[in-house]
């Protein structure tokens, strides 16, 4: 004999999971229609010889200039230091988890010291890196012309 209840906590999270793929696929295709729309405006504008400012494009001035902080936040030797000692740390609390809470210590170092040595090869390899600064991933710069030359007018009076 079929009973509703037993199905029903089987229900619940296929109807979750099936309702949040919809809420997914929604917002995909709203931010897809938006784009096109911004597109078509841009279009319009350079059609009618009107130049777009940036601000209506912000994502393809960002990209057109190099957006430097983030090629600085992705590139920078302290990630792989912060995820060395995080490895470490884990690698570590594993010994001891294992060690301790199963009684098997051998097991615990192997298990625990394997990640500990990834995370210090992590943290060698930030020592490693070149340092670098914001400056290094600006454009270089165009060569421009000698500002003019300050000329000798005064306003205070001469002493």
């Amino acid at each position: 004999m079929w009973d509703g209840t037993t199905v029903l906590p089987f229900l619940i999270p296929i109807i979750a999971i099936a309702g949040f793929f919809l809420v997914i696929a929604l917002r995909i295709s709203s931010a897809a229609r938006v784009r096109e729309l911004e597109i078509r405006e841009r279009i319009a504008m350079i059609e009618k010889g009107i130049v777009p400012p940036p601000e209506v494009d912000p994502g393809g001035f960002e990209h057109a200039l190099g957006d430097w902080r983030l090629s600085h936040r992705r590139n920078r030797p302290s990630r792989h230091r912060s995820a060395g000692i995080t490895l470490m740390g884990i690698g570590v609390g594993l010994m001891f988890l294992i060690g301790f809470a199963g009684d098997a210590a051998d097991q615990g170092i192997g298990v625990g010291g394997f990640i500990a040595i990834i995370g210090l090869a992590f943290f060698i390899n930030s020592l490693f890196e070149p340092r670098r600064t914001w400056r290094d991933d600006l454009p270089p710069r165009s060569p421009q012309a000698d500002p003019p030359a300050a000329t000798s007018h005064s306003s205070l009076p001469p002493q």
